[in-house]
């Protein structure tokens, strides 16, 4: 099992409009040595895979199929094997987290 965190962010060149308004925000708030912000998608996918080279493939593959716009988009995937889980408690499903 492999976890993969999916990072996409405009390419350079492409307006940002939304990095463009909380810069604009930040400076407003007082916040005037921010000279510019990029707004992005971050992701955390779960997966099987038999080895890390098939895990990272598959992910590829999905970011340039669906995860990611690559005429506008880059983005960047980091790989690391998944943390093993025990099994859930009866009812821990229902439980709320604060």
């Amino acid at each position: 099992m492999w976890q993969a965190e999916v990072y996409v962010t405009f390419k350079r060149g492409v307006l940002d409009p939304q990095g463009d308004a909380i810069r604009g925000a930040l400076a407003a708030l007082g916040y005037d040595t921010v000279s510019g912000v990029r707004v992005g998608k971050y992701m955390r996918l779960d997966l099987a895979a038999a080895s890390e080279a098939e895990a990272r493939a598959r992910v590829d593959e999905m970011c340039r199929r669906l995860l990611a716009n690559t005429v506008i988009e880059d983005y960047r995937i980091e790989l690391a094997p998944a943390a093993p889980t025990s099994p859930a408690a009866p009812g821990a499903e229902d439980a709320v987290q604060q």
